[in-house]
């Protein structure tokens, strides 16, 4: 069964998507999401003009070989572009084995591991008070795990926290935004934030919060430290991770769980806080970490070293990725989480699918392959529209270096 066609579609029902499409010679066809927020006809570019053409003629069956050739004969490795584009073919390949073999992907990967895929919803607004109201509105809705981020006193905007509450999109305009950033404002904040939703709903509900690397390790030791009696399930992203023995410090200072990895694609860029235990959650995604092939083996390695999986959800991985997320989240030993942001009625319409969620948890389409499509016809009315994610700058003017 050869690949006879691979076709990439842009497409922006509301927010911009990549998608690559891969159609075998006996018909059967495979999606495999390409997005990657800022930046995607870089993505879209790299895989017209240098994969397609490689991967006409191709054995489809053979996945492993394919994601290797790709990976390895680009010689320039690694990279958001480059895994990006290998994760849509691996997707997309993924998505034909199933099919051909009559099964949902979750079954190919070992079968359940467990009954539903626990998520948690993005809880924003600009006050104390309007959040609360939008934790209670997750919990009526049958979430278990709640993220929760407020707007800073003192600062005008805060990236985060924006107007559309289940439909959040940081990507907000043709060239970037820029925000202005206080850390001695925010660290005052964040505590008090947590102590009034632990009082409102109680113990037991998961609380998250993301720093989006804003931090110094001090200052991320000081915040987890600050939170501690609230219970958190982890604190995300609370530094950059290119210095990745900056955790050890933030361990040695807190017992709040860190959770980390959206920004990484590939194993290599978490091996050190996984095999030295610096982190609880890995939030690698499909999309961004070369697919379900690449994912498994990062899941795999934190499995033996007590980190479970964490992985990113945000409205800018398209259905096609969720899906893909969900078969993965089913089958591996050592899931943690899964980030759930709603898609727009515009995007579902453009992605069919079908997932579904039920009391608090996701549950994958049991069809064959992945359970989701692309309907290029709908796509072709949403042109590309340039969209930039925002820069942070410190009240002086400073780029803020992290």
């Amino acid at each position: 069964m050869k690949i006879a066609d691979a076709r990439v579609i842009v497409t922006c029902p509301d927010r911009n998507f990549v998608t690559l499409k891969i159609v075998t010679s006996s018909g059967v066809y495979g999606v495999g999401d390409a997005t990657l927020n800022g930046r995607e006809l870089a993505v879209a570019a790299y895989l017209q003009e240098h994969v397609v053409p490689a991967l006409i003629g191709r054995d489809a069956s053979r996945i492993e070989d394919t994601w290797q050739y790709l990976y390895r004969g680009a010689y320039w490795r690694r990279g958001p572009v480059t895994m990006s584009a290998i994760a849509a073919v691996d997707t997309a390949l993924w998505d034909i084995k199933g099919k051909v073999a009559g099964l949902p992907v979750y079954q190919l990967l070992g079968g359940r591991s467990r009954e539903g895929v626990t998520v948690y919803g993005h809880a924003n607004a600009d006050t104390v008070e309007d959040v609360l109201t939008e934790v209670a509105t997750y919990v009526d809705l049958g979430y278990q795990a709640v993220r929760v981020q407020t707007g800073v006193p003192g600062l005008a905007s805060t990236y985060g926290v924006s107007k559309d509450r289940l439909f959040y999109e940081p990507a907000d305009s043709a060239l970037p935004t820029e925000n202005t950033w206080s850390t001695a404002h925010y660290l005052d904040h964040v505590p008090e934030v947590f102590a009034r939703v632990r009082d409102e709903f109680g113990p037991t509900l998961k609380l998250l919060h993301d720093v989006h690397h804003r931090l110094t390790p001090i200052e991320a030791a000081r915040l987890g430290k600050s939170v501690e009696p609230y219970n958190l399930t982890w604190i995300e992203d609370p530094v950059p991770a290119e210095l990745q023995e900056g955790f050890r410090l933030i361990r040695q200072h807190t017992t709040t769980p860190i959770a980390v990895g959206e920004v990484f694609n590939t194993i290599w860029d978490c091996q050190q806080l996984i095999t030295e235990q610096l982190i609880d959650y890995i939030r690698a995604t499909v999309v961004h970490a070369g697919g379900i092939s690449h994912l498994r083996r990062i899941f795999d390695l934190a499995n033996l070293y007590h980190v479970r999986s964490g992985s990113h959800g945000a409205t800018d991985l398209s259905p096609v990725c969720m899906a893909a997320a969900l078969h993965l989240d089913l089958a591996i030993p050592n899931f943690g989480l899964q980030e759930y942001m709603r898609h727009t009625e515009a995007t579902d319409a453009v992605f069919p699918h079908g997932y579904h969620f039920a009391d608090g948890y996701l549950h994958p389409s049991e069809a064959p392959g992945l359970g989701v499509d692309i309907d290029e016809e709908l796509a072709a009315r949403y042109p590309y529209r340039p969209a930039a994610l925002p820069v942070n700058r410190l009240q002086d003017g400073t780029m803020h270096s992290w």
